[in-house]
């Protein structure tokens, strides 16, 4: 099976690179975020048309998350817990069964957290606590688990093209490279990285001065594995080539091949 990731950057404004890449690429389950669209808008007939389930969690203007599914989810949740007050759609559950048993997919759309110095730091740092508390409850269920999406988090040095340039931004403060690698210590893979040691390798490209042509881009779109998802992860691919497409999306897929079957 393959499990992709992709902040799409507005659905209805790429919804025919949606279209061309769900053609070309044939993921089984895709991760969108920030949809920018709530869910009575999002366009579901074209994507059903294609043979894909859709789940969404919009909200107005920005934000939203989805998932994408030749298989229809058993269970859907929708909001990440530990903050009844947060009404910021950012995160979406599916549970698929699968031969053997089922899948947990979540959809995330982590906050940026710029400027550093407002609330939306502070923000960022309590979600991806959130994220860990729930993280750490998953992982008790001991089932494959993937926690895919845009998490505005560079880890590494070698995960940005000038370390110099983004030393000081929401994505690369050392606080926020530690709530990261809390995920890793609970026992999460980084899928890529498990899979490649290659530099540069990036997920996103700002379309401001030239980045993309330049490849001045940071590799911020993750998915992190539970060990029972790790054990079956067979690949993993950075589908660089859409950001050359007319009007893209500043981020570009990010595919993990499983050794997964659909139920006979």
């Amino acid at each position: 099976m393959k499990i992709a990731t992709w902040n799409i950057n507005g659905v209805k404004a790429r919804i025919d690179s949606l279209l061309a890449w769900l053609k070309e690429s044939n993921p089984d389950i895709v991760c969108l975020q920030e949809i920018k669209s709530v869910d009575e808008n999002f366009p579901r007939l074209e994507i059903e048309a294609l043979g894909y389930h859709v789940e969404t969690h919009g909200q107005k203007g920005f934000n939203g998350v989805a998932l994408l599914s030749k298989l229809k989810p058993d269970e859907v949740n929708r909001g990440l817990p530990g903050d009844d007050a947060d009404e910021q759609a950012r995160f979406i559950e599916g549970v698929f069964s699968v031969s053997g048993g089922v899948i947990r997919v979540c959809s995330l759309y982590l906050p940026n957290g710029n400027p550093v110095d407002s609330e939306k730091y502070p923000y960022k740092l309590r979600w991806m606590q959130r994220l860990a508390a729930y993280a750490e409850q998953r992982l008790q269920l001991e089932e494959p688990f993937i926690l895919a999406g845009d998490y505005n988090v560079i880890p590494e040095e070698h995960d940005c093209w000038d370390v110099k340039v983004w030393r000081n931004d929401a994505l690369f403060l050392p606080e926020t490279r530690q709530a990261f690698r809390q995920l890793r210590n609970l026992g999460l893979t980084d899928a890529v990285r498990s899979t490649t040691d290659e530099v540069p390798l990036y997920s996103f490209w700002d379309y401001q001065a030239g980045c993309w042509p330049k490849n001045f881009g940071i590799r911020i779109d993750h998915l992190m594995l539970s060990p029972e998802a790790a054990d079956r992860l067979v690949s993993t691919s950075i589908e660089k080539h859409v950001r050359a497409w007319e009007k893209p999306s500043d981020h570009v897929p990010v595919a993990g091949y499983f050794a997964f079957e659909r139920p006979l």
